[in-house]
């Protein structure tokens, strides 16, 4: 790799036939660059330049090398622009597990903003509430909420939503508002399946409350229709329901409470990841992350 390196340096020196300009064009001490040019002449075991206080030549051996390096290095320098370019402009295939609600219900917008910036990426979304297979299966990065258990993968937080109470104005009309979080033990609560405790917190303090209704399901978009539709409080993300908040669908509730965070990760199996990935990754992360 060091010889590689040389290479490089007496490419610079032969373009230039001067060791002081082409110290200049690299920005390294003149001293430096001759001392590697002797060591590689030293390394192939031939003179490759002429040196004399006035001009530098290549020898027989050294206009050889220096044609058949030349290619080398320029192939070399011409490798790694087209990967800053891929680096800047990213292609190809991008395949995502997404969950479904969030997907639905607020990422599309953020997804399209994304494609409008990387023309070249073209997608595969597979919308499911399965935690797919990121080894067995060909997917660059699964989005995942809540929880995640130890599977050894590697995990990036990218998001974290506050949640608040909400309920329709038909629901408070007809059964009242409560005025503390113990009072939602009386009221019809949509929930989650396993998690019947919902805790809240209004600055320092905290609250659990063990809440109870007709519904109990695991998705959050049919939570959010069962509100609209009059049949009880939702906890969820504030921004799954700015529409219906702003349409007069769904009112906040206990407004100076909020329940915990949802967290919102990427997981992809290695670190080392292609740049259409890499973008993707941090594009959600800058869109998903609360200020």
């Amino acid at each position: 790799m060091r010889h590689l390196n040389d290479m490089a340096l007496f490419v610079e020196v032969a373009r230039a036939r001067s060791f002081r300009k082409a110290a200049e064009a690299l920005g390294m001490p003149n001293s430096t660059l001759s001392r590697r040019v002797s060591e590689l002449e030293k390394a192939i075991g031939l003179r490759l330049l002429h040196r004399t206080t006035r001009k530098i030549e290549l020898t027989e051996a050294g206009q050889l090398y220096y044609e058949r390096s030349k290619r080398i290095v320029d192939e070399a320098r011409l490798a790694h622009e087209q990967l800053g370019a891929m680096l800047n402009q990213p292609s190809g295939v991008l395949r995502v597990s997404l969950p479904v609600d969030l997907a639905t219900f607020y990422l599309t917008p953020i997804i399209g903003e994304f494609a409008r910036h990387y023309p070249g990426i073209t997608f595969e979304f597979d919308l499911t509430p399965r935690r797919v297979d990121l080894v067995a299966e060909p997917f660059d990065v699964a989005i995942r909420i809540g929880k995640l258990e130890d599977s050894g993968l590697i995990t990036r937080l990218i998001g974290r939503h506050s949640r608040y109470l909400y309920a329709s104005p038909g629901y408070i009309e007809a059964s009242g508002e409560p005025a503390t979080p113990a009072e939602l033990a009386e009221h019809e609560c949509i929930g989650m399946l396993r998690s019947p405790i919902w805790s809240l917190r209004q600055g320092m303090n905290k609250v659990d409350v063990a809440v109870r209704g007709r519904f109990t399901l695991n998705s959050v978009g049919m939570i959010r229709a069962l509100a609209v539709n009059h049949q009880g409080i939702a906890l969820l993300p504030e921004k799954i329901v700015a529409e219906d908040m702003a349409f007069d669908r769904l009112r906040r509730i206990l407004p100076e409470w909020q329940g915990s965070a949802v967290s919102i990760f990427a997981v992809t199996e290695t670190r080392l990841i292609p740049a259409k990935t890499q973008r993707f990754i941090e594009f959600l992360s800058s869109r998903l992350m609360e200020a």
